[in-house]
């Protein structure tokens, strides 16, 4: 039971001046009769909390530069005008494009208007229309390379994977955060229950003194009597000095989680601790089935396999031979023109374009890049799920010895409380010394104090747990 004086003065000392230098806090103004419970918490640090409020930013970042990808298949219209001022032809021609990339193919569609006026050099033939001016349609579309991967395509889909990767980095750090405010709500209730139990221990004190100083008064009782039991007050009121040391820390620690509706911390006054150790248990409704697959670490591996696997096939694509094909269709409107009734009549043109890289190492050499790291990442995501796996089922046992060990703490309080009671009441008719009833007294809080630290583990690895198994429902980041 006793510890170091210099470690309890560290902890109130931290306890005193921490939140007055570090952060700017407020006091709790719930009602005085209401016990703070682990869903209050839990709800206040997944609305609150600075680093879930930043992963939260960074997916928005994430889905930002996704829009940004989207814009490589926008429509773009341009137009085009030129006009000769000086010299011997006088032509002057306008043309509109409108553009539409295909989002299934590397190709496009197309059409345009051109009109012009004037007169043009034999080289610049093409530049007539007819009166009301020509209207083309048109598509472009790849057989080969850029049928299947391209890069407009490819950066749209890493864009969308690194949304899915900011969404999972953002899970990872709302489990741990959880899992965080669950132990600094344990701390504050289990430090809490252990300063009542050193309270109800000094009290036996005191109530104990007013009789003995009346039967030393009377005679009936010797005065080294009535000092023995000023010497245990004294050392059972260092222990409660020491108890409410670490519940101010374990308060302070908790405002860290347990924020107001503007995010400052709160300190919860100790009116709103539970009365019983039943708060402990706040963490039951564990989720263990298909539990690696839930963890984010393990997701995000498996997205950016994803990701390597769209700049794998992107480079492969750059091996491939082009070859495109080209269809147009042109009209032109009105009276003939200038340029002749050659421009009236319906024109179809088709074409292709086809050309072979006969070396291209630097491809080669991405491809083999690529598959290295597709193969690194892989076995990465083995042995995550190894890990995961060994990591439940240790603390799965870590549970089990506790919850063992829970139940013996139970049986020891059970009978030291019984001890204690027998050698208060042996005492009060005479029949046992002051030393012994202490003793029993001393040894009853002791056993009480270890059930609650018993108590705590427990709800300490069940949390672990729920963390380690992605339930979200039970580290309160789903309803």
């Amino acid at each position: 039971m006793n510890r170091g004086f210099s470690v309890a003065s560290a902890l109130l000392i931290a306890a005193i001046w921490l939140p007055v230098e570090a952060q700017e806090v407020t006091t709790d103004r719930s009602p005085a009769t209401s016990s703070l419970t682990l869903q209050e918490v839990l709800r206040s640090s997944v609305r609150t909390a600075p680093q879930i409020i930043e992963a939260l930013a960074r997916v928005r970042a994430a889905e930002g530069r996704a829009l940004s990808a989207d814009g490589a298949f926008d429509t773009v219209f341009d137009v085009d005008g030129r006009s000769r001022m000086l010299g011997y032809y006088d032509g002057t021609v306008v043309a509109g494009r409108v553009t539409r990339p295909l989002s299934d193919n590397g190709g496009y569609l197309y059409g345009g208007y051109r009109v012009s006026r004037g007169s043009f050099p034999v080289y610049e033939d093409e530049q007539y229309t007819n009166r009301l001016g020509e209207v083309k349609v048109g598509a472009l579309y790849s057989l080969l390379r850029d049928r299947l991967a391209d890069e407009r395509r490819t950066r749209r889909t890493l864009a969308a994977s690194d949304i899915d990767i900011a969404r999972f980095e953002r899970g990872a750090i709302a489990i741990g955060v959880q899992r965080r405010a669950v132990d600094a709500y344990q701390n504050w209730v289990a430090a809490g229950l252990r300063l009542r139990a050193y309270r109800d221990l000094l009290t036996l004190s005191e109530s104990r003194r007013n009789g003995l100083a009346r039967q030393v008064q009377l005679g009936s009782r010797p005065e080294i009597l009535l000092t023995e039991n000023d010497q245990n007050l004294v050392r059972r009121r260092a222990l409660v000095v020491r108890a409410e040391g670490d519940f101010q820390t374990a308060t302070n620690a908790l405002s860290l989680y347990y924020r107001d509706t503007n995010g400052q911390p709160v300190l919860v006054g100790s009116e709103r601790l539970p009365t019983t150790a039943d708060a402990l248990g706040g963490v039951t409704n564990i989720e263990r089935t298909a539990y690696a697959e839930r963890r984010p670490e393990l997701q995000v591996v498996l997205a950016r396999i994803d990701q390597i696997l769209a700049r794998l096939a992107l480079t492969e694509n750059e091996l491939r031979p082009r070859l495109d094909v080209r269809g147009e269709l042109g009209k032109d409107l009105g009276g003939v023109g200038v340029g002749g009734r050659s421009r009236t009549p319906l024109e179809a043109i088709v074409g292709f374009r086809f050309s072979v890289p006969l070396q291209n190492r630097a491809a080669l050499g991405r491809i083999s890049e690529v598959r290295a790291d597709m193969n690194a990442l892989e076995a990465r995501s083995r042995f995550l799920r190894d890990q995961i796996v060994i990591e439940v089922e240790g603390i799965n046992i870590g549970v089990q010895a506790a919850e063992r060990l829970a139940l013996i703490a139970e049986q020891e309080r059970q009978l030291a409380d019984r001890l204690a009671a027998a050698e208060r009441r042996r005492f009060e008719l005479g029949s046992s010394d002051f030393f012994l009833v202490n003793q029993r007294e001393d040894t009853a809080t002791d056993a009480r104090v270890r059930l609650i630290d018993a108590q705590a583990r427990i709800a300490s690895s069940r949390a672990e747990l729920a963390a380690a198994t992605a339930d979200r429902v039970a580290l309160g980041l789903e309803p």
